[in-house]
């Protein structure tokens, strides 16, 4: 400190006044950047991103999928944004596994989701919120079984999660 306090001292006064000068408009001018800065910072953003054209159900109905057998009364509703689309475009069409198959493989599948959502510590209870309540003895239908795969598949793909041995794949 004594170094710096020497330094100021040897500096001659038309540069002292011109650092005294500096340092006074500089006071005069960080209180408007300060102000400037709070007031950009506190502009709203609109998170909302979708084009709904005013159609505020519309949005909701579209990422909404009811999977439900018209041999049985069993539903599962699916609120997945992507879901319907994907199940539309990519998944393989209805017919190419067979309905044991679908069971054999939802049966493991649902295991391995109700283990992770037993152990929120341990993946995460945002991916995993609610259990699901699937029967081996039931049969649900080819519709229902079609879909909860399907649904599997696409949550194992959007999440690179792997729920059993079988790697997700189309």
């Amino acid at each position: 400190m004594a170094f710096v306090l020497f330094f100021v001292f040897n500096i001659n006064n038309s540069k002292m006044k011109k650092i005294i000068n500096i340092f006074n408009v500089m006071k005069k001018i960080i209180p408007f950047v300060v102000l400037i800065a709070l007031i950009a910072s506190c502009k709203s953003y609109n998170t909302n991103a979708t084009i709904n054209n005013g159609n505020d159900s519309a949005l909701v109905e579209n990422d909404t999928v009811s999977i439900s057998s018209d041999e049985t009364d069993y539903e599962i509703i699916i609120i997945e944004p992507g879901f319907n689309s994907w199940l539309a475009s990519t998944a393989r069409p209805r017919g190419f596994h067979s309905q044991s198959y679908l069971e054999k493989r939802n049966i493991l599948l649902v295991q391995a989701w109700n283990q992770r959502n037993l152990q929120p510590y341990n993946y995460d209870p945002n991916l995993y919120e609610l259990r699901i309540d699937y029967d081996s003895r039931t049969d649900y239908g080819y519709e229902v079984n079609y879909k909860l795969y399907n649904y599997f598949l696409y949550f194992q793909l959007k999440y690179k999660q792997q729920l059993t041995s079988f790697i997700p794949r189309i």
